[in-house]
């Protein structure tokens, strides 16, 4: 069995993470040893080996934040899950390994379907619907306007919001991207650009969008906002051009545009058990039935974990890096 372990953080992150021999224990009292099926490498997972995360574990340390795996063994006094049964790594696990000893009582049981695209569950779908709910009211046949469309997020939001009746502008950077997106049911996709609001109000007939939902920062978030109508609302949940978010005052005066973050992590300190439920068992539901899924590049066994991380943390990716433990 083999774990994937980083002793430090660095600029490059392949370069600070390898495969190692990994030791179980038979599970303790109140634990299940789960043989993990799949895990996602997620732009976070990314940041926490670079250290620009937001929260950093203690090193050294395992990677990989979520993914699904199946009950092999329980210990003492566990009734429940039973051996077989596929579950819900709990987040900030360390799933990239062969297997784990966790607490039973903190995993999900799981129907049974595809675990590839079970293991993006905890992550990027629940961080798309909260985007579509939680910071402006929409109702069917609205507009929402978002950059990196092609993302994780970005596809999960593009698939939910149609599944609500919204309609959606999907903004990517460059042209290769557009055709993935339009398969995902985007309804107007736009390569960004210094023209991208006029293009907009071509593309929707002038129609008023409330809400843009920005991953990427530095102009590319004032071109967003350019977009929206007096009041509306820029939520930012990522970084990826590397600078911080530019607003003009424009924006900002004269239309009361105003610039949100989101950030899961904070969300899950502060919702209770019940929304969380309702809300994971939602995507649950979508994703078993086929209804809501994302695109997988690549699979990766975690003794290529190098690779792996080289292969998510590069552009001109068209899905997810999986590793997949074999």
């Amino acid at each position: 069995m083999l774990k994937a372990q980083y002793q430090t953080r660095g600029p490059v992150p392949q370069d600070v993470i390898d495969a190692v021999e990994l030791q179980l224990p038979e599970p303790a009292a109140g634990q299940v040893r789960v043989r993990v099926l799949a895990a996602p490498i997620n732009p976070s997972d990314v940041l926490t080996l670079t250290g620009e995360y937001g929260m950093l574990p203690p090193l050294p340390a395992i990677g990989g934040n979520e993914g699904v795996g199946r009950v092999e063994a329980l210990g003492e006094g566990v009734q429940s899950p039973k051996v077989g049964q596929m579950v819900l790594l709990p987040p900030g696990c360390g799933s990239w390994a062969s297997a784990l000893n966790l607490a039973a009582d903190k995993l999900i049981p799981l129907p049974e379907a595809d675990p590839q695209q079970l293991a993006m569950l905890t992550v990027n779908p629940p961080t798309a619907a909260l985007l579509l709910s939680e910071f402006v009211t929409l109702a069917p046949g609205d507009w929402v306007i978002q950059n990196a469309a092609n993302s994780g997020v970005g596809g999960y939001l593009v698939q939910l919001a149609r599944l609500r009746g919204f309609k959606t502008v999907s903004v990517v950077r460059r042209e290769s991207a557009v055709e993935a997106v339009r398969n995902e049911g985007g309804d107007v996709v736009l390569v960004d650009g210094p023209d991208l609001a006029q293009r907009v109000r071509e593309a929707t007939g002038g129609a008023a969008i409330r809400l843009g939902i920005d991953a990427v920062g530095g102009p590319a978030t004032d071109r967003l906002a350019a977009c929206l109508a007096e009041g509306g609302v820029v939520v930012n949940y990522g970084m990826m051009s590397g600078e911080p978010c530019q607003v003009s005052p424009s924006a900002i005066v004269f239309r009361d545009v105003s610039l949100r973050g989101f950030w899961l992590a904070k969300w899950f300190r502060s919702a209770t058990p019940a929304q969380q439920m309702a809300l994971f068992g939602e995507l649950t539901g979508l994703i078993a039935s086929g209804k809501l899924h994302a695109r997988i590049a690549a699979t990766y066994d975690l003794t290529q974990i190098r690779e792996a991380v080289a292969a998510a943390a590069g552009g001109e990716r068209d899905g997810k890096i999986l590793v997949v433990p074999s």
